[in-house]
């Protein structure tokens, strides 16, 4: 029997959740990338490492047999998780808004512009959600993470050594080596000047100044570096009714990650992906209860689940910098 939704999916509202982006600031679907599954429970294979390493016998006589071996796969289940938000919209600003649409004062449409906001919200906690999975010690296995404190850290610039330490993390990883640095803003503004990051890209003792994502990526492309990301999010800390309280989404913190977007829940070694059921929905629920006239409860969201599939294609830098 279908499941019976309490809303109707209105296609003009979900191109508009579809289509809205601030790629400007966040990089979650960058960091784990998305991937469709074809149901809310899905199921994805582990194999274990040993077998694609294998150099068994593979001679075979003239009248003999090969030799067999078999492979193996821990299957593993999971299931993406809803999320999604209401926002009520009154009859009455609905009215309001056609009449100024239709005299030329405006082209606010309120169900629209609720619909961008609710997905806007979505995407904050969505980039909070990957930002707190990434950067997390337990996200990695105990030998490929790392924590900095005091000289070591790269606000340091006398004594810190931001090259052995990138070095042992990109040379740390199992098998795969990383293509993808990401880090938070604050991050990423103290390494950019750090005089030896600096020295190296300019020269000539050239001990001050800036360098830019592009020339920084230049000076590790050797090592397999091919993106760095750099996580500008913010997050709103306080609870509700409470003064507002920003804090960078991506912290202080550095992550060397082998990043393979095509691969998929059933093959392609990559350090993490999304599973997404379906796209983004929007739609509208009738509410008389919204304000005198009744209205509508316009709600948007979306179905994912954000998984670290191989630990140990990733290499963990925390508290990179003070």
């Amino acid at each position: 029997m279908p499941t019976v939704r309490p809303f109707t999916v209105d296609a003009a509202l979900s191109a508009v959740a579809i289509g809205f982006r601030n790629t400007g600031m966040r990089i979650a679907d960058q960091v784990m990338p998305r991937v469709a599954v074809a149901a809310e429970n899905f199921k994805w294979t582990e194999y274990p490492i040993a077998e694609a390493f294998n150099t068994p016998d593979a001679r075979v006589s003239r009248r003999g047999r090969p030799n067999q071996i078999e492979f193996t796969g821990t299957e593993q289940t999971s299931s993406v998780a809803d999320y999604g938000l209401d926002a009520p919209v009154p009859y009455s600003d609905i009215q309001a808004a056609e009449d100024a649409r239709a005299q030329g004062r405006s082209i606010i449409d309120p169900e629209q512009l609720a619909t961008m906001m609710l997905m806007e919200t979505i995407e904050n906690i969505r980039e909070s959600r990957v930002a707190s999975l990434l950067f997390n010690l337990n996200s990695y296995a105990a030998s490929r993470r790392v924590t900095l404190a005091g000289t070591s850290q790269f606000s340091d610039y006398t004594n810190s050594d931001p090259f052995g330490v990138l070095m042992a993390a990109i040379q740390g990883t199992l098998v795969y080596p990383p293509n993808t640095l990401i880090m938070g803003r604050e991050a990423w503004t103290k390494i950019s000047m750090h005089p030896k990051i600096v020295n190296a890209v300019k020269g000539g003792n050239t001990n001050s100044g800036i360098v830019n994502r592009e020339q920084f990526t230049e000076l590790f492309a050797g090592e397999g570096i091919t993106q760095v990301l750099v996580g500008d999010g913010y997050v709103n800390t306080s609870k509700p009714g409470q003064a507002v309280t920003l804090n960078r989404a991506w912290g202080k913190h550095i992550a060397a990650i082998h990043l393979n977007p095509l691969a998929q829940t059933q093959g392609g070694i990559t350090f993490g992906y999304t599973a997404e059921y379906g796209g983004r929905i929007a739609g509208r629920i009738e509410d008389p209860n919204v304000g005198l006239q009744g209205g509508y409860m316009i709600r948007a969201g979306e179905r994912v689940k954000e998984l670290i599939v191989a630990k140990d294609v990733g290499y963990f830098i925390q508290n990179a910098v003070a």
